[in-house]
């Protein structure tokens, strides 16, 4: 009897110890993913505040900062605090003082998490739009042509800029439109300095796929190699060995392009989703996103996903002999050919450009990437992108579903088949697309010749619907 009752009472002890075990495992997962949050919205604020500042352009206070581009995305993140640190070009940000991030300005490489900084990087600084017309400056027709509904167009823009410089509003930073090669409005929002460079978000995957288009065709990387076989020996991230020895060695440049790489990741940007931890938890975020296993197989299954952008951008730094050449590559080959006057291309903090979201540019700078596009990625008569990425940004990524109306790393809008306006009739089936979060948007129209562009800090998706913009502002332009 005593030996039972012994037994008994050793296993209801080695219960409770299995039973605080797993209280401790639960406790120390809940402590690890409560520290992971408070770290990644103090990165949040540090990298918008110190972004908007030293590649934006505006002089403005931190908390003016916060208030106006950080807690309107959620009250929770009206606890964090932020300081700018002018002569060091950096911005700390610090939740309940329990975590501090910092994001340092880099030069061309543009603010950057967790980056050690270097003031002798020349912040970008805000200049007044240039006098002469477009092309040549960024001053628009001083008449609107016949071809062109004048009153009907002002309306529009003017109805776009409702609730200007509020956050709880539409909240639109810029619109232009171009028509026949001449720039008809540009307009930026009065709460913002003249010239200030504008926040792609995901129009940054255009963008940074036509710079891999362009660099794949200086080396000669033909688009269906498998990523695993597309750096040099010496140029080859870490993560590529672990994708030899399962399917993702199947995965190829142009799966990337395509975004049917089939990687099992989350296009979440919940406080522990992926996109979050990815932009504002991870050093090396194409390592971070090369991580997920393999969902799908390679080629046959698309899905929208910012991790596969990211990982396009390390197949094109892996194309470069150094970093800084790859860093120099957008401004040598694209913006200063294009004429922009305040484009940059951010990178993470181990150097990749964040292919998925971080390319800045004045209103007008964006427009003229919308006429490059438009125009088949040439500029004024010099076809500066191989001929070949038109043909790519205008390909069905798959036959059917929501795929079908998206090309390389481009949106084809009015798709039939896929694309986003299918269902709104004023907007041209061959509307070619950027898209970026909180509504911006560049479109290039080929049946009316015509470039139409949005970009704003749109919080509530409600205030604002870009097939409807594109559908009214097309009304006005006849072709």
């Amino acid at each position: 009897m005593a030996v039972r009752k012994f037994a008994r009472g050793l296993g209801i002890g080695v219960v409770l110890v299995v039973w605080v075990l797993l209280l401790v495992v639960v406790a120390g997962g809940v402590y690890l993913v409560s520290l992971r949050i408070p770290s990644n919205a103090a990165g949040m604020a540090a990298k918008t505040v110190c972004s908007s500042v030293f590649v934006g352009g505006r002089d403005v206070s931190a908390q003016d900062m916060l208030d106006s581009d950080v807690v309107p995305a959620d009250p929770a993140l009206g606890i964090i605090s932020a300081s700018i640190d002018q002569q060091q070009k950096t911005v700390t940000a610090r939740f309940l003082g329990i975590v501090s991030r910092q994001a340092a300005f880099l030069g061309e490489r543009g603010c950057v998490l967790d980056a050690e900084p270097v003031p002798a990087a020349v912040p970008y600084v805000a200049t007044p739009p240039s006098a002469d017309t477009y092309p040549a400056g960024d001053a628009p027709v001083a008449t609107l042509p016949d071809s062109v509904d004048g009153p009907a167009l002002t309306s529009v823009v003017d109805q776009a800029f409702a609730g200007a410089g509020d956050p709880a509003a539409a909240n639109a930073r810029g619109v232009a439109v171009i028509k026949d090669g001449q720039l008809l409005i540009a307009r930026e929002s009065p709460a913002l300095p003249s010239g200030s460079a504008l926040h792609g978000w995901s129009m940054t995957k255009t963008v940074a796929a036509m710079l891999a288009v362009k660099r794949f065709d200086e080396v000669g990387l033909d688009l269906q190699t498998p990523v695993v076989a597309a750096f040099p020996a010496d140029r080859e991230p870490a993560w590529v060995a672990d994708w030899r020895t399962d399917e993702r060695a199947k995965i190829t440049v142009a799966d990337l392009l395509y975004m049917r790489d089939g990687l099992g990741m989350d296009e979440s940007y919940s406080s522990t989703g992926d996109v979050v931890q990815m932009l504002y938890g991870e050093p090396d975020m194409a390592a971070y996103a090369a991580a997920a296993p393999a969902e799908y197989p390679a080629g046959t299954y698309w899905e929208y996903l910012s991790a596969t952008a990211n990982i396009l951008a390390a197949v094109a730094r892996g194309q470069f002999a150094t970093d800084q050449e790859y860093w120099d590559y957008p401004t040598k080959v694209l913006f200063k050919p294009l004429g922009l006057q305040a484009a940059t291309l951010e990178t993470d903090t181990s150097g990749t450009w964040v292919g998925s979201s971080y390319q800045w540019a004045t209103v007008s700078d964006w427009a003229r990437l919308g006429q490059f596009m438009l125009d088949g990625g040439s500029w004024q008569g010099q076809q500066i992108l191989p001929t070949s990425w038109a043909t790519l940004a205008t390909t069905p990524a798959v036959s059917e579903g929501e795929g079908h109306g998206y090309g390389a790393q481009t949106w084809m809008l009015g798709d039939p088949v896929g694309g986003e306006c299918k269902d709104y009739p004023g907007v041209p089936a061959d509307t070619l697309a950027m898209e970026g979060h909180w509504g911006q948007v560049v479109a290039a129209v080929p049946s009316l010749n015509a470039v139409i562009v949005r970009l704003g800090w749109t919080f509530d998706k409600t205030q604002f619907d870009e097939c409807q913009f594109i559908s009214d502002v097309a009304a006005t332009l006849q072709p």
